[in-house]
């Protein structure tokens, strides 16, 4: 990241055909295999994983003695022992845990209004084509009916184990909205026939009752495109982008989980 010497050392963990491929190329990577025994070991500060969640089960807290962390799959938050590990090693290391908001539109606001006080309730809806899922246990089994089926409707912390590349939105969302948490978010997974170049996520949050015995409400939808089969929409490519540059910016490290 020569051109701007404000950014850190990046090491990349992860090089798939869309995020992997775009962030090393932004990066000016060279790509290297592990180094033989005493040679002089690259130190990144900041390690970024866009590979699959099991990474950060595994190595997470093992990668934040030594870098800051930029997750992205959020989904692997949704496991308590993961998330309990990866905020004891940060509080050891004084090291930070990022994690990249991805396709989440309007993180900042759920978040702010949480702080408030102000927000009752959180359901997040993905729908794409059945070829974009990457599905794993029972739901890699369920049924189709029709052009549209909802695959799963519960707490994203259920939802998040079988469908670990389609959830980091629902993820993101659940840390945004940190008083709702991974049990009280809504997640909703939708099988549509009709959506072959895009995903489509709607967002909908409501506020306690007022004095009127009217809520506050907030709808939102995100049409992402994506190449048929795709996990992760074009747009979302460009948000990590922004994400990185973000984190790595940060001066100061602090520890604990900060949405990126």
């Amino acid at each position: 990241m020569a051109p701007d010497q404000s950014l850190k050392r990046v090491g990349l963990l992860g090089y798939g055909r869309l995020v992997g491929d775009l962030l090393f190329k932004r990066l000016g990577g060279v790509p290297t295999n592990l180094p033989p025994p005493g040679a002089r070991r690259r130190s990144p500060d900041l390690v970024v994983e866009v590979a699959h969640p099991q990474i950060i089960h595994d190595f997470g807290a093992q990668i934040l003695s030594h870098a800051d962390l930029l997750v992205g799959s959020p989904s692997a938050l949704a496991d308590r022992d993961t998330e309990r590990r990866l905020l004891e090693a940060s509080r050891r290391s004084g090291r930070s845990v990022f994690v990249a908001r991805g396709a989440l539109w309007g993180s900042e606001d759920i978040t702010r209004l949480d702080a408030s006080g102000g927000l009752q309730s959180l359901c997040i809806t993905m729908a794409t084509h059945p070829d974009g899922f990457r599905l794993e246990g029972p739901l890699s089994k369920a049924p189709r009916e029709g052009p549209r089926t909802v695959l799963y409707e519960g707490p994203v912390r259920g939802l998040c184990p079988f469908a670990p590349r389609n959830s980091n939105t629902m993820a993101a969302a659940a840390l945004a909205a940190s008083s709702l948490g991974f049990d009280g978010v809504v997640g909703v997974l939708v099988s549509d026939l009709s959506l072959v170049d895009r995903h489509v996520i709607d967002v909908e949050l409501r506020g306690p009752p007022g004095p009127s015995g009217q809520s506050f409400c907030v709808r939102t939808r995100r049409e992402n495109p994506a190449e048929p089969g795709a996990v992760t929409g074009s747009a979302t490519l460009t948000t990590f982008w922004g994400s990185l540059l973000a984190c790595s910016r940060r001066s100061t490290p602090k520890p604990g989980v900060q949405l990126c």
